[in-house]
This record gives structure tokens, C-alpha cells and sequence, in this order.
């Protein structure tokens, strides 16, 4: 356990760290993972915790999560980090271990920022775990199917740390103001309505959020015993202007709404502007670019099938660079969809399909398209009929594809838009051809 210097006070820590909470009554988040009767709350409230990864963005609560367990449990709990460890650090925490598990002790090893660990390293950890030496509990910001072993992963529980609501942030903000450990033994005056651009600024943060209302606090007007922080103070502080918007609230809503109907009115001005807007209020670029995603196959569609390509490749650059800079990617993306073709044929199509497979669920697969994997399945005609396309001159067939119901249902209307147009005559030709057989067939079945 870290000592405390004779010099050190607890009012100089900074107030994320003198708020941390000290059990799960007191964290705030995580009610997927930490809600009355969830597995994880019933791991460590009973203490049996076992290898586990955390993963989430930064602020979430993955490290005060493994402080908790640390409290809880009975075994011994070693804090370990991948920024300052190496090999001979790990060689001599596991030695440590076995020697524990050998007097019949457990041992919980914590690993702040897992990902940074190659694979050497990680490797070092895995026969411990294997035959019990330790319990592992590692912390990443990272996605664990690409930053951890693949061995050491599938011997770990992943849970997954979602980012804070702005009602999580602003009761995160509301107990420091009444926590004696924060700010409760001070007369502070700040408007609701400050604490929540201060969660809307955090963007899901809690380590953030904490510090922000620590600076406006410090930089707050003195009255008296009373602090006062005013809108000026706090917009200083987070160097930018505060805009009327709320991620969790009607102008959410209101502005993204704006963005996608500029897009679709092909009008990229004002989609800039909606977008700057929601950028500029602290919104997560990768919701936008989520969205962005769904518009190309929404709005654009097979009039420009590449914008959806292109939608994707925003989202993984704003993954990679975040914000300020991926600003411009999504200026890119936006301009992008806004001008191209449009065509909503995909969304209308799956409407009307989902509306028929809603009313007939059980409509049979027909028996030609079936798959036969066993000779049961081949003796009740399985398969029967199946003809397969590339064997043929046109790469064509007249199978029937749709249960017997539904046959000759249009779902997919091709516009005449972009490149939809050349679709619409692929279209056009494929039911021409089919039709022509259809007829060929029937006079055949009349000549016998």
C-alpha cells in the first residue's frame, strides 16, 4: 500500500482521486455490469472473482472497479502497471504468487493498461493462470480480440465499460459537491444547468467531468464564505463556448435530425453547419460517424454504393484520431453524402420484407434451397432441385427462391438514380430472361 508523505494532504490530491469510490454503493455507472442481481456485482460481492478483462474508454471507473475488488476480497491483490513493468517484474510477481497458492492463498493481479504489454510479456502471464497461480484482472482502452494474446483471452471474462450518461456525470458532479471529500464543507453556488455542459463536456469521462468542476471551483468569484462559478468562468476553463445542446436531451435529437435531412435535401452547407454545431457542443464524433454509416445505405443506397465504403473508412479514421482532428474527416464524409445520388429503394425495400416475414414467420424454406449435410436430410429431399448458377451458360436459373406464398412478391424497386439506373436494367434483363423461360417451359408442358 502507498504510504502517504508527512507533507502530503489529502486536500492536494486531485478531487477524481480523493472522490474514487470506496465500494459499489458509492460507483456510479455500469448498471449492465453492476445493477442489483448482475454477474459481476455478485462476483465481487461474493468474492469470486475470476480472470477478467475491463474494457472501456478512459473515466468509466476500470481501475476503481479493481480497487473495490481489492477491498473486498480476502485474497492478496498486487497493482501492477504495463506503462513501468517488464519481464523481470512479471517473473518475480508470479514467483510471488506460486509461492502463495502453494500455502493455499490466492492472488489478485491487477494490470493497468493490459494493451500496452507485447506479446512476450502477456505470454509470461499465461501459465499463472492456467494452474491457478494468480487471478487476472487486466484494464484496456483498447479492443482485447486485437491487443490480448488470443490464449490468455479465452481464459478471461470480458466486460465491457460503457461510457457515462450525462444523468451519470451530472449525479457524479451533484455527489462532490455534498461529498466532504470534495467540495461539502464549502459554500459552492453553480447552476444546474453548468454542471450539465460540464457532463456534456466530459463526453462520457468521469476523471474529466471531476477536474473541470475542480478548475471552475478554484477559478470561481469569492463572496463572502460562498463560491460562485459562473457560465463566463466555466467557458474559460474548457477554452470554448458553451452551445445549447444536450446529448441526452430533445436538441440531441433536433440536431441530428437536421444534419441527415440536409444530407438528404442535398444541401452540404447546412449539413456542415448541423455538424459543426453537434462537434463543436461536444458530441461524440463516433456517433455522428455511426449515423453517417446508416445514412449512406439509407439514403444513398445502390445509387452509390461506394459512399457506403467511404462511410465506413470515416468511421475507422475519427476511431483512430479522434477529436479536433478528425473534424475534417467528417466534413469530407458529410459533403460526400449530401451530394451524391439519392435513393431510399434498400430502406423501403426491407421495410415491406419485414413486414411480411412479421406475418409469416413460419413460412417453410423451400426444399431446393435447403441445405443436406446428412443423409436424412438427403432421403426427405433436401436439396432436390437445387440448380446451381455458375454452372449455367448465364450464371441464371429459374429456381424458386421464395416459399410458395410469397412467390412473385417485388420487395427491391430500383430508382433511375446514379448508378442505380444500370441496376434497374440488370434488374430489368434477369426478369426478362427468367420470364422468357417461365413461358418456354410452359409450352413444353402443353406438347405433352
Amino acid at each position: 500500500m502507498k504510504q502517504q508523505s508527512l507533507f502530503e494532504s489529502p486536500a492536494a490530491s486531485p478531487l477524481a482521486s480523493r472522490l474514487r469510490p470506496r465500494n459499489l454503493e458509492e460507483f456510479v455507472g455500469q448498471r449492465h455490469l453492476l445493477g442489483e442481481g448482475k454477474v459481476l456485482r455478485q462476483l465481487i460481492e461474493g468474492d469470486m472473482v475470476s480472470s477478467m478483462i475491463f474494457w472501456g474508454p478512459p473515466g468509466v471507473g476500470k481501475t476503481t472497479l479493481a480497487r473495490i475488488i481489492a477491498n473486498k476480497t480476502k485474497a492478496q491483490f498486487i497493482d501492477f502497471s504495463a506503462v513501468t513493468s517488464g519481464i523481470k517484474e512479471i517473473r518475480e510477481v508470479m514467483n510471488q504468487a506460486e509461492k502463495s497458492r502453494m500455502l493455499g492463498e490466492k492472488t489478485i493481479l491487477f494490470v493497468d493498461e493490459i494493451h500496452r504489454f507485447n506479446k512476450a510479456q502477456q505470454d509470461a502471464f499465461l501459465p499463472f493462470v492456467e494452474k491457478g497461480s494468480i487471478v487476472l484482472i487486466g484494464a484496456t482502452t483498447e479492443n482485447p480480440s486485437f491487443e490480448i494474446n488470443s490464449a490468455l483471452l479465452s481464459r478471461c471474462k470480458v466486460f465491457v465499460l460503457q461510457a457515462l450518461s450525462g444523468e451519470e456525470l451530472t449525479e457524479l458532479l451533484q455527489n462532490a459537491l455534498r461529498d466532504e471529500r470534495g467540495f461539502g464543507k464549502q459554500q459552492i453556488e453553480i447552476a444546474p444547468e453548468l454542471l450539465s455542459m460540464i457532463a456534456v463536456f466530459a463526453n462520457g469521462d468521469a476523471r474529466v467531468a471531476l477536474s473541470t468542476l475542480e478548475m471552475v471551483v478554484l477559478n470561481g468569484e469569492r463572496e463572502g464564505e460562498r463560491t460562485v462559478v459562473k457560465r463566463e468562468t466555466l467557458e474559460q476553463c474548457t477554452s470554448k463556448k458553451s452551445l445549447l445542446y444536450d446529448k441526452n436531451g430533445e436538441e440531441h435529437y433536433n440536431l441530428i435530425s437536421a444534419l441527415h435531412k440536409s444530407m438528404r435535401n442535398s444541401d452540404p452547407d447546412a449539413a456542415i453547419y448541423w455538424l459543426a454545431r453537434m462537434l463543436e457542443a461536444g458530441e461524440d464524433p463516433l456517433y455522428v460517424a455511426r449515423r453517417l454509416v446508416r445514412f449512406a445505405s439509407e439514403d444513398v443506397g445502390m445509387a452509390d454504393s461506394r459512399a457506403l465504403q467511404l462511410a465506413v473508412s470515416a468511421y475507422q479514421a475519427c476511431h483512430f484520431i479522434g477529436m479536433p482532428e478528425c473534424d475534417v474527416i467528417l466534413t469530407h464524409i458529410v459533403t460526400y453524402l449530401s451530394l451524391a445520388p439519392k435513393s431510399n429503394s434498400l430502406y423501403v425495400a426491407y421495410g415491406k420484407a419485414k413486414g411480411d416475414a412479421a406475418k409469416m414467420l413460419a413460412e417453410p424454406v423451400p426444399l431446393q434451397i435447403r441445405n443436406a449435410p446428412t443423409r436424412l436430410m438427403k432421403e426427405l429431399h433436401y436439396g432436390e432441385g437445387y440448380q446451381y448458377a455458375h454452372d449455367t451458360e448465364d450464371k441464371l436459373t429459374d429456381m424458386q427462391c421464395l416459399p410458395d406464398s410469397l412467390q412473385g412478391r417485388k420487395y427491391y424497386q430500383p430508382t433511375e438514380q446514379g448508378s442505380e439506373a444500370r441496376v434497374k436494367e440488370r434488374l430489368r434483363q434477369i426478369e426478362a430472361w427468367r420470364q422468357q423461360r417461365q413461358r418456354g417451359a410452359a409450352a413444353d408442358s402443353r406438347k405433352e
